[in-house]
């Protein structure tokens, strides 16, 4: 069945160059007064300019949606993100405010090594029934397409029970969960002494473990100072590129550990993070395929200074913006209090941080062809919001503003009584 979307006041198509958007590409929202949006089976038929759109011969036989003269663009594409997980760090979000560290947090048990002992005792039953409230809520914060790693199990049978908690809530949809694994996130208690082990046993047990039931697209390292080298990174990176899987890494968060060269030259499809990334790091990136995913929400949350985003426009990196929601540094899955904090602190535009946030995420998970654009043949994931202007988004914050949510062509969050 097709609907037809009318009286939209501010329609941001995203439409552009088919590749990630960097520099000046990054302020173009393929803007459209009183928009229309045909679509049917699941994809956009048609999108831009009313009357082009009503001379459609589909949209006569259309069901209609009255946006009210609101703002309608590409659903937020997510694409950093850690949603599973037992309980959130309470403790340690205590010992923050009294002054401890990230670093102090992890070496006194708590920290990542806190969520695996919580991990590791769920059961899958548990482990799942939470996603799937997370995912209820995130959805309707007005992401479509969310990133979920692995990454707190640290085990292969505490990984694959992870992955396949995000196979079974992304199975029942309506939000589109795109897996990846992360084994490497920190070294286990069990392994204590003994990294090189672990790294083995990621490269030669649990990526291969994974790949063989289909449980990740992707496979990401913590490439870190006091996690894994640049050298161990490469490998776990080989191996994963061995098994037929794509690869991102989380780089120079906390130092300047080589990993956004790691991620430029093994052809990773992002590197994450990169608050530590000097002018040669940027420039690796602005060369290479790799989008520059940055996270400021966990830089808020930790106290610690952002990015350097708009250096990474201007020296002509693609960027993407993305959450980081976790339950120890960025407890947010909201991508609006991100374009936030993205135009506030990190100085990029509204509109940049629009296309970083739906078009370079849909590219910072190989969904570029598909996702994060309104034209012909794109998925049909948009949202509606209460706003009669797009840069409302970032400048409002801390209150729901969505009016409501399709996905794959179908509404799958409403706050209201659509007027058909």
């Amino acid at each position: 069945m097709s609907c037809l979307i009318l009286n939209i006041g501010q329609l941001l198509t995203m439409v552009g160059a088919d590749r990630p958007r960097r520099g000046r590409e990054m302020s173009s929202l393929g803007l459209i007064m009183d928009g229309a949006v045909l679509v049917e089976d699941g994809k956009i038929a048609a999108a831009g300019f009313k009357d082009l759109v009503l001379n459609d011969g589909r949209a006569k036989s259309s069901r209609i949606i009255d946006a009210g003269g609101r703002v309608v663009l590409p659903g937020f594409v997510d694409s950093h993100a850690h949603p599973v997980f037992a309980a959130p760090r309470l403790d340690d979000f205590e010992s923050r405010a009294k002054g401890a560290t990230y670093e102090e947090l992890a070496a006194a048990g708590g920290g990542i090594l806190s969520t695996v002992a919580g991990v590791r005792s769920a059961t899958l039953d548990s482990l799942t029934a939470d996603l799937r409230e997370r995912a209820r809520r995130i959805l309707e914060s007005g992401t479509t397409t969310l990133e979920a790693k692995s990454g707190y199990g640290l085990d292969l049978d505490s990984e694959l029970k992870m992955l396949r908690a995000i196979a079974t809530v992304a199975s029942m949809g309506p939000l589109e969960l795109v897996p990846t694994f992360l084994g490497a996130h920190a070294v286990p208690p069990e392994y204590k002494g003994r990294r090189d082990d672990y790294v083995r046993a990621v490269c030669e047990q649990m990526i291969p473990a994974v790949a063989r039931e289909g449980l990740a697209r992707f496979v990401d390292v913590f490439c870190e100072e006091g996690y894994f080298t640049a050298a161990e990174s490469r490998r776990v990176l080989d191996a994963a590129a061995k098994a037929g899987l794509k690869r991102k890494v989380h780089a120079d968060q906390l130092t300047r550990g080589g990993g956004a060269g790691v991620a430029a030259g093994a052809g990773a499809v992002s590197a994450d993070h990169l608050e530590c990334a000097e002018e040669a790091d940027i420039s690796a990136l602005a060369a290479s395929g790799a989008v520059a995913t940055l996270l400021p929400g966990s830089n808020y949350f930790l106290a610690k200074p952002y990015p350097p985003g708009r250096r990474f426009i201007d020296m002509g990196a693609a960027v993407a913006l993305a959450t980081d929601f976790n339950p120890g540094s960025c407890p947010c899955w909201d991508m609006r209090m991100i374009l936030s904090i993205a135009t506030t602190q990190m100085k990029l535009t509204p509109a940049e941080a629009l296309v970083a946030a739906t078009v370079n995420g849909a590219y910072a998970l190989d969904l570029g062809a598909t996702h994060g654009v309104l034209r012909a043949g794109m998925a049909a994931d948009l949202v509606c919001w209460e706003a009669s202007d797009f840069r409302e988004l970032p400048y409002y914050f801390g209150a729901p503003t969505v009016a409501w949510v399709m996905k794959a062509g179908k509404v799958a969050y409403s706050r209201e009584t659509l007027k058909l």
